[in-house]
């Protein structure tokens, strides 16, 4: 009788060493290996055929492409921007002065190696504009040029977000590191424009000119309430994608 419940004992913790080697070969061992997955985006794939966003960007890389080249002395007509402004503002040179003058500042303030110092500074100030200038549009989202900002004196975060833009672009920062993001909200369905600049391809920092998805210059994976959609510059046009990733 004891033999028999010796060698039963031996067989029940032969099983459960199997059983327990089979759970850690096939699941890993949670008090040994902390197993988690992190999402992220891939910011640059290719916009696909028949992308809902991508006339609407094309038809302002034109109007913006064709300003700048007037401000440089092409006069070459810019191409009609179409309907969908607000009620008009009254010109104002106050927000191009002010625009002219933090560009100055801000060329004679920087010095590689400052670069984080000097987009948090260009977000704090574009944020504070907005403050003064916010003009809303009207029933349709008209996506105003740089020019056109200043020339009406305010516009919405499609405009006031270029300030953003161009101030770090003029600055230096490249070109495949700094882009114009649309952003969107799941939770009520809102989108916006913000500036995103990629010192680290994988999770850039958020730069938003009024303070809607957030202040500061928080990186994208701290704002995660908020998902981008699309990057696009002067002649470039992605579509982002989520991705994840084993930590």
């Amino acid at each position: 009788m004891t033999g028999n419940t010796h060698s039963s004992k031996l067989r029940a913790a032969i099983r459960t060493t199997i059983a327990l080697a089979a759970c850690l070969a096939l699941c890993g061992c949670a008090s040994m290996q902390r197993i988690s997955r992190e999402f992220s985006y891939r910011y640059f794939a290719p916009a696909p055929p028949g992308d809902l966003w991508s006339p609407k960007i094309r038809a302002w890389q034109a109007r913006e492409n064709a300003h700048l080249a007037a401000a440089l002395g092409d006069a070459s007509p810019a191409p009609v921007s179409g309907p969908g402004r607000g009620a008009a503002a009254a010109p104002s040179a106050e927000l191009r002065q002010r625009y002219a003058e933090k560009r100055s500042s801000s060329r004679a303030r920087h010095r590689p190696g400052s670069e984080r110092a000097t987009a948090r500074n260009i977000a704090r100030w574009v944020q504070d504009q907005a403050t003064e200038y916010y003009i809303p549009d009207g029933a349709v989202d008209h996506w105003a040029t740089l020019e056109e900002t200043l020339a009406r004196g305010g516009d919405d975060c499609d405009g006031l977000e270029l300030l953003t833009y161009h101030l770090l672009r003029d600055l230096g920062f490249g070109k495949d590191r700094v882009f114009r993001a649309i952003v969107h909200r799941p939770s009520d369905g809102q989108h916006h424009m913000v500036t995103l600049w990629f010192e680290d391809l994988l999770d850039p920092w958020v730069l938003d000119p009024t303070g809607a998805m957030t202040e500061g210059m928080p990186r994208m994976s701290e704002v995660p309430s908020w998902v981008p959609l699309k990057v696009f510059g002067l002649k470039r046009d992605f579509t982002v994608t989520r991705a994840s990733r084993d930590v």
